[in-house]
């Protein structure tokens, strides 16, 4: 059976100072319908990371990311789930967000602990730090858990029609194309960022609308910067927040405390109602076959050519680059969209046509694929 808690014995809308791990055991059981958690990644860097140009990369180095081994990080995770997972209400959720560093071991600890996953969520970034190195892909992306406190969990808040129509009419799929936290949104203390991994508010109004109701109770046992308290008392919600830096609350209480709730949310900043452009690399054209590795393509009407090469590259003479490094390099220019320069050879027609054409057939047939998963 379900506890019933009354709201006025939790600490509601109110920022609680401490370590979660212990102040959760305060909360009352079965008591909050909405946990999200961002808790830290464990993704301490063994030596500082410099960027090409040999200037530093603003890399993650706080103190609560640090710990000495996985053995101590997953104790620590256990720790505060198993405390979450007593607030939790029976048809309450739980959302986690992390990187490749943490969250498989996070989704392993979850299930031992008895949370049943519902979905994984994927946040493509439209704008990711590059991988400065050029020593693996550029990580564009992290991933989110959405659990609900046990196998048994019926009647647990999904607003499946309300996405659906904030997504134009289409079912809400698992992968959210949304910005990076940045501008006038990212909080800041004497130029720089307050904290190293604030979220935006696109990705809380999403996860709120999504699982929760208004006047339900939403936690959040790493609160940072305030953002899900901020996104909550504008969608008319209750907030916990937990937080052990007292920097971090100083600016999110002021934060908070401006905002009115029904605030009316800045659609840019939501990505409800966008449909992002897909963006198609060159390579993209050749793994769908509709060109060729060995074929030559034309530079704009002249009689320079270039190959294609099996990774995407264009070969011409001794030179080898991407379809804009090239571009540039044969053009002596400092930049080249290779986008609106480079022709390939349409055998149907037996005429030269822009590369550009092939990219536009891409992005159309990605879009009914993705389209085509509603029905």
């Amino acid at each position: 059976m379900s506890t019933k808690q009354s709201p006025s014995t939790l600490p509601l809308n109110q920022i609680i100072e401490g370590d979660c791990r212990e102040i959760l055991k305060s909360i009352p059981k079965r008591s909050v319908d909405l946990i999200f958690a961002d808790p830290p990644y464990n993704m301490q860097l063994p030596q500082p990371l410099f960027r090409p140009d040999n200037t530093s990369v603003d890399a993650v180095n706080d103190e609560w990311d640090k710990f000495q081994s996985f053995k101590e990080y997953d104790t620590f995770t256990r720790d505060w789930l198993s405390q979450c997972r007593e607030c939790l209400k029976d048809n309450g959720s739980i959302w986690v967000i992390g990187s490749y560093h943490c969250i498989f071991r996070i989704g392993a600890i979850m299930q031992d602990l008895g949370f049943w996953i519902m979905n994984d969520v994927v946040w493509i970034k439209n704008n990711p730090m590059p991988n400065m190195n050029g020593t693996r892909f550029c990580n564009a992306h992290e991933t989110m858990i959405w659990a609900t406190r046990s196998e048994a969990n019926a009647g647990y808040t999904f607003n499946y029609r309300s996405l659906k129509v904030g997504n134009e009419d289409l079912q809400m799929r698992s992968d959210w194309y949304m910005p990076i936290c940045s501008g006038a949104e990212r909080l800041t203390k004497n130029g720089s960022k307050l904290h190293s991994t604030q979220k935006p508010e696109a990705l809380l109004h999403r996860i709120i609308m999504a699982c929760s109701k208004p006047g339900d109770v939403v936690l959040d046992p790493f609160f940072g910067s305030g953002t899900t308290g901020a996104v909550a008392a504008k969608l008319s919600r209750n907030w916990i927040g937990i937080e052990k830096e007292r920097d971090y609350i100083g600016y999110a209480s002021t934060r908070i405390s401006s905002i009115t709730p029904h605030e009316k949310v800045d659609e840019s900043l939501l990505g409800l109602n966008a449909t992002p452009e897909i963006k198609i690399p060159f390579i993209t054209l050749i793994e769908n076959g509709l060109l060729k590795s060995g074929e030559r393509l034309r530079l704009n009407n002249s009689d320079i050519f270039a190959t294609i090469q099996e990774d995407g590259s264009l070969l011409s003479d001794s030179f080898q680059g991407s379809i804009h490094r090239t571009g540039a390099h044969l053009l002596g220019t400092p930049s080249c969209n290779g986008w609106v320069h480079w022709y390939y050879k349409d055998e149907a027609s037996n005429s030269y046509q822009l590369i550009d054409i092939l990219r536009k057939r891409m992005r159309a047939m990605m879009a009914d694929s993705l389209h085509n998963t509603d029905q």
